[in-house]
């Protein structure tokens, strides 16, 4: 496993191919992405950005390995459209398809930006969740291995919340698919890479379908 197609619509549109060096120990290396931080327009978009990624990569589905995809949290329309793409593509391509948790790979930005914990610290990984709300999920340690969430809650609840059990760090970083991928190559090297795709919408969509009419007679 050398080469992955990354997707992950949680927050944005994100897409990247995520290479790993032959080399022992080598760091997983972005080779072409396309990402826009638009909160909307995720089905407009994702073709145009599997289409960048694959080209800046100068890749055809062919050299891949595998697909990833973010399962979320996220939003409901915008996350099932990356995870429908994801199916697409690799179905297409006769690839495998993994899914690794979104507010992980931020914890692993995070990790290899430097981010370093005091013991009883806690990293708190939070993104738009809409309605005042945000998804978030808390990680510690020196991996950075998460421990509460992932969840949706009011922000000023949620901190209520937690901070009575403990020093918390927000995170800085966004949702970037090259992260999904480097975060996919962190599980399949230990062995733990998971097959499951299911989305973690966290609570009902926003659409509902309208009640049928009673038919009288």
């Amino acid at each position: 496993m050398r080469r992955v197609l990354a997707i992950d619509t949680s927050a944005g549109t994100s897409v990247a191919v995520v290479e790993l060096g032959a080399a022992i120990g080598a760091r997983p290396q972005c080779v072409g992405s396309w990402h826009s931080d638009n909160p909307m327009k995720h089905a407009e978009n994702i073709g145009v950005a599997i289409a960048a990624a694959l080209q800046q990569a100068g890749l055809t589905a062919s050299k891949l390995d595998a697909v990833v995809v973010g399962r979320g949290p996220g939003p409901f329309t915008g996350l099932r459209v990356g995870i429908a793409a994801a199916v697409m593509f690799a179905e297409g391509a006769r690839l495998p398809l993994y899914g690794v948790v979104s507010l992980d790979a931020i914890a692993l930005a995070e990790r290899e930006a430097g981010l370093t914990l005091e013991p009883v610290a806690r990293l708190l990984v939070a993104t738009d969740a809409r309605r005042k709300e945000v998804y978030w999920a808390t990680y510690s340690g020196i991996g950075l291995e998460r421990g509460e969430g992932p969840g949706v809650q009011k922000f000023e609840v949620l901190l209520g919340e937690l901070e009575p059990a403990g020093p918390l760090v927000a995170a800085t970083q966004g949702v970037h698919a090259e992260n999904i991928g480097r975060l996919f190559f962190e599980q399949h090297l230990a062995g733990v890479a998971s097959l499951d795709i299911s989305a973690l919408y966290l609570r009902e969509p926003d659409a509902v379908p309208t009640p049928a009419k009673k038919v009288s007679g």
